[in-house]
């Protein structure tokens, strides 16, 4: 899964795709590079980001799908926490709802997604944006992740979405130390095993610079792939990743290795 932020604040890359000729442009560059889809997003969610109006959001987001729909056949998946925003992307194009926020801040997202009878990612995420890093605490944050997603997707099957259309994704980085998102992932094997497929997406992030001592979050390459490796190896379905044809090579030579095609 290729990231494609048209905002002018994202950690890694604000502003650079914010305009619909380069987010075409960086979306034909991520299918030629062998992504298998890409999730547009309007609103930052890095740490400390206020909320984006659903307006804004879909002044930001439609164009862009809309011309990366009209020039590929490729999945567009919306990144947003908003029922309106992922109705609109949906009527552009988009064929994915990812929400951070598992259906909590919208509660006609849930609706939606049954209606438009779309797969929805659901995320794991202590607090909100704003506030999730100031003092993340769990008593087994492998444990409370776990049982939060399976709680959530119970609520996602009772409002009529199809369990078979349900991701998991424990959220990386959001809400968490660094302790807690090297115990998740040391966990990957069991994520994976919840019954819905996994989804990963700690490209790029904080505790991968703070490990690797890498600070510009485009230099964190190698601390990527190495998760990247690992998540493949432990059954993660889905690596939501800013450099695709490197992590493309991590994931073929992993795959090869441990026979998955």
């Amino acid at each position: 899964m290729g990231v494609l932020n048209v905002t002018p604040d994202s950690f890694s890359d604000g502003g650079k795709f914010a305009s619909h000729s380069a987010a075409l442009a960086q979306a034909q560059a991520m299918i030629s590079a062998g992504a298998d889809l890409i999730d547009i997003g309007g609103e930052s969610t890095r740490p400390g980001a206020l909320p984006v109006p659903s307006t804004e959001q879909i002044r930001r987001v439609i164009p862009a799908i809309e011309a990366i729909a009209g020039h590929t056949d490729i999945l567009l998946s919306i990144d947003t926490t908003r029922a309106d925003v992922a109705d609109a992307a949906c009527k552009a194009g988009a064929g994915l709802i990812n929400d951070i926020s598992a259906g909590r801040d919208d509660p006609k997202m849930f609706s939606l997604a049954a209606a438009r009878q779309v797969p929805i990612i659901l995320m794991h995420m202590q607090e909100t944006p704003a506030t999730m890093q100031q003092n993340p605490v769990y008593k087994d944050v492998v444990k409370e992740v776990s049982g939060f997603l399976i709680e959530r997707r119970e609520a996602a099957i009772a409002a009529g979405i199809s369990r078979d259309q349900i991701l998991f994704d424990p959220g990386i980085g959001f809400g968490k130390t660094d302790d807690h998102n090297l115990a998740l992932l040391r966990n990957t094997q069991h994520m994976a095993s919840l019954g819905s497929p996994l989804v990963i997406g700690a490209s790029r992030k904080g505790f991968i610079g703070r490990i690797t001592g890498e600070s510009a979050p485009a230099d964190r390459i190698f601390g990527n792939a190495a998760v990247v490796g690992w998540c493949v190896a432990n059954g993660a379905a889905v690596l939501r990743v800013h450099d695709i044809e490197p992590m493309i090579q991590v994931v073929r030579m992993v795959s090869a290795i441990i026979g998955s095609g």
